[in-house]
């Protein structure tokens, strides 16, 4: 459980993180940020462990580097899905 709570929070600082390296207009706010961060830490999880890359060490480099990468892909897929473009 503690994992759990550890990638959470991994997650909230990378979501955190994604938004100041992707800015732009999106419709939510640090909430939505916040919860594309935990996702995002997720992803760069699982991503790690299909390359055969060792991330469970908590609070590690190279698991912040996945977490913040699977944020910015997920900021992005957000921002691609909600933000509607002016014509």
């Amino acid at each position: 459980m503690g994992h759990l709570i550890s990638w959470i929070i991994f997650g909230l600082i990378a979501g955190l993180i994604a938004k100041a390296i992707h800015p732009g207009k999106d419709p939510g706010g640090w909430i939505v940020t916040s919860l594309i961060g935990i996702g995002g830490a997720f992803l760069g999880r699982f991503v790690a462990g299909l390359l055969n890359i060792d991330i469970s060490a908590n609070w590690s480099f190279m698991g912040f580097l996945f977490a913040i990468g699977g944020a910015v892909v997920l900021l992005f897929i957000y921002q691609k899905v909600f933000v509607k473009k002016a014509s």
